[in-house]
């Protein structure tokens, strides 16, 4: 029990203790940007002596929200965000940004834009079929993702974690259940692996050194033909040898 409370590193950052509040969905974003509330509810987790807090869920754009009320990483929000991770710094704790792209589970008809999937697939929450993923909209949305970890960057986070679990885009591309492509990024777990090893690498030349970046990934799909724990633990060791 004493080591939960001791000092731990984590990439470049020391945290004072082992204690990081996970990204889970505050319901405090309804325009779709920074408020009061949300700033609030982050320090109040800082203040009550967690090392690091987790903002959930920053889109990297606006297709890739879960839908209208979640935040879109895009220059108007930065001041909003810095205001956060101030208030989290002064409390003496640490802030991370959970970025992603919901891919097959965003609310297309909320969002008033396609939602994207490793191929077209019906979508309950907008209740209409996702557009499938050219090579052209993988190569933009890694660009996506770049903007958004330097915008995470000037806001003032501290650490950086890539939505990689629950169906989400890159999670999507992962599971053999919901990615049937026959190209280069399908097929094998090293070609279905191949967008986000894509996406963190690039996100980890972005945030630059002095940055945590971290993946969230889930280790089964709990569905039939999904993800298997033995292919996770396989993604997981090539997130880390790619740094």
């Amino acid at each position: 029990m004493s080591s939960l409370f001791a000092p731990a590193t984590l990439g470049p950052l020391t945290l004072r203790n082992r204690i990081i509040k996970a990204a889970t969905f505050e319901g405090r974003t309804p325009d779709g940007v920074v408020t009061p509330e949300l700033v609030e509810f982050h320090r109040r987790i800082a203040a009550g002596g967690a090392a690091m807090t987790t903002v959930a869920y920053l889109s990297v754009a606006p297709g890739g929200r879960t839908d209208s009320g979640a935040v879109w990483l895009r220059p108007e929000v930065v001041a909003g965000l810095r205001t956060l991770t101030d208030a989290v710094h002064d409390e003496g704790a640490l802030a991370a940004a959970q970025i992603g792209h919901a891919g097959p589970v965003a609310n297309a008809a909320s969002n008033g834009t396609a939602a994207y999937a490793p191929g077209r697939m019906f979508n309950p929450l907008g209740m209409r079929r996702t557009r499938a993923c050219t090579e052209a909209d993988i190569e933009r949305i890694t660009s996506e993702y770049v903007t958004g970890a330097r915008l995470c960057v000037q806001a003032g986070f501290d650490s950086i974690e890539v939505h990689l679990g629950h169906n989400y885009l890159l999670s999507a591309f992962l599971s053999p259940a919901f990615n049937k492509r026959d190209d280069r990024f399908g097929g094998s777990l090293e070609n279905r692996a191949r967008f986000a090893r894509q996406v963190m690498q690039a996100v980890r030349v972005a945030a630059g050194n002095r940055v945590a970046v971290t993946a969230k990934l889930n280790m089964v799909d709990g569905v039939p033909g999904g993800l298997r724990i033995e292919d996770s633990l396989q993604v997981a060791q090539w997130l880390a040898e790619d740094g």
